[in-house]
């Protein structure tokens, strides 16, 4: 009875994309264009939720609650189902917020809002990031209560709308209702896979910190012919102090901004991760970045640091004169290990020891995620990964944490819950530019895969 019941839950779900209705689900939260960076978008974010998840929810059994925050520039939902104190509570999350549509620089035949299907996948803005992702694991709630008439668990369902915007009010919204998101365990869905073919669970995310280097040596521009040679341009010297930093083939020099080490269970668990280029990705160049280390590892255990804008003069209107500043904005992604407040001191210190006093390093301004990772033996990892090697007939590959950044942290620090992500999305997805899309065959095995999870949550639950 057990096994034909679990089956029927995974038939449900795997149904609702047969059907169409699932199809038809994501097509009408891709037409509300929740671009959390796009002022005049501001009343999409309420849309979404009061609209769509909050009556969605309310449906299922679910009581709600809406809660804002000033920093926030939306609204966040909180959707529950208690069905007994003495039963396993699991904390999922998910944002229904997504970046700009960019409308104009998609394919012909495709726009950000309107869900288009070509070539195997969806095409529309938030299709991959995040709608399509938490839409899934909502259709797998709805299977098993459709079979089995309960979870058997007790499910706590967040929804944010500002993570495209850095998640802005996520923590002291967390923080003020901490009662309310106790849980046993946080389960989500963002971020790609491994690769297309590959299901994924990773546990954390590497940290993201940006900030700006700027020399301003003068007022204004001077004539290249009466003052070169004499005047010193910051454009060049700037350049020259990014290398204090960072060497000629990626290798950061600061180390303050390194892990300094790998611990020997998540080397153990990347030994089993590959990172597999598909058409139209870029080629890995393995001569870049940490020497010594793999291309897992060096996205998954270790540090990066990019170069992500530089300003000069004026590229597109030539003045033939010697620039009187130059900036750039740089980013760091960091594992656990890196203590985020040390970095832009060090970063200063290490410019003085080498000389260049003249950079200013100004303090991030931008949103700053803080790097999180579950202990890959912990014994919710081995639960979950049997759970899809059951659905799938195969393991799926464990991630100790996302190469990207996601507020993570929140939920493993401040609310102190193991976390688990099961992303339905792979990395030439394009999110976050034109042509976004989903594969429908992920959407196939993330059905069947949370619908078995859930199902053997239930089974265990009390």
């Amino acid at each position: 009875m057990t096994i034909a019941s679990r089956q029927a839950t995974i038939d449900k779900a795997v149904g609702y994309l047969d059907d169409g209705s699932f199809e038809a689900t994501l097509r009408k939260r891709v037409a509300i264009p929740s671009a959390s960076r796009v002022a005049a978008n501001k009343p999409d974010l309420w849309r979404y939720v009061t609209e769509d998840m909050q009556p969605f929810f309310e449906w299922l059994g679910f009581t709600t609650k809406i809660y804002e925050n000033d920093k926030a520039p939306g609204p966040f939902l909180l959707a529950e189902r208690i069905e007994d104190p003495r039963f396993t509570t699991v904390l999922q999350y998910g944002h229904g917020d997504v970046v700009a549509g960019l409308d104009g620089q998609w394919e012909a035949d495709l726009s950000p809002f309107e869900m288009t299907e070509k070539n195997g996948a969806w095409y529309g803005r938030g299709t991959a990031d995040n709608k399509g992702q938490h839409a899934v694991n909502l259709a797998a709630v709805e299977a098993l209560l459709a079979v089995k008439g309960s979870l058997g668990f007790n499910l706590k369902y967040l929804i944010e709308m500002g993570e495209e915007s850095g998640s802005l009010g996520l923590e002291e919204m967390c923080a003020a209702h901490r009662d309310e998101l106790k849980a046993d365990v946080f389960i989500a869905s963002d971020g790609p896979r491994l690769a297309l073919e590959r299901p994924t669970i990773f546990l954390g995310a590497r940290g993201g910190m940006p900030f700006h280097l700027e020399i301003n040596a003068r007022e204004s521009f001077q004539h290249s012919g009466n003052w070169g040679g004499i005047l010193s341009n910051p454009g060049i010297e700037l350049c020259h102090a990014i290398t204090a930093l960072v060497g000629r083939t990626g290798q950061i020099k600061v180390p303050e901004m390194t892990p300094g080490s790998i611990p020997e269970n998540v080397r153990t668990a990347l030994k089993d991760c590959h990172i597999t280029p598909t058409a139209g990705d870029p080629p890995i160049e393995p001569w870049w970045g940490e020497p010594g280390l793999t291309p897992e590892e060096k996205v998954f255990a270790w540090s990066s640091f990019e170069v992500m804008e530089m300003e000069c003069g004026n590229l597109a209107q030539p003045l033939y004169a010697i620039p009187p500043k130059a900036r750039a904005r740089m980013q760091l992604r960091f594992p656990v290990g890196v203590d985020p407040d040390a970095v832009v001191p060090a970063v200063r210190k290490a410019l003085i020891d080498a000389g260049y006093d003249r950079v200013v390093v100004k303090d991030p301004t931008d949103a700053i995620f803080l790097a999180s990772r579950l202990d890959p033996d912990h014994p919710w990892v081995s639960r979950v990964v049997a759970s899809i090697e059951k659905t799938l007939g195969t393991p799926p590959a464990i991630l100790p944490n996302l190469g990207g950044s996601l507020p993570n942290n929140i939920f493993s620090d401040l609310l102190g819950l193991p976390t688990i992500w099961i992303p339905h999305s792979y990395p030439g997805c394009l999110q976050h530019a034109p042509n976004e899309h989903l594969p429908i065959s992920i959407v196939r095995e993330g059905l069947a895969m949370m619908a078995g999870l859930y199902w053997d949550i239930g089974e265990t639950a009390a």
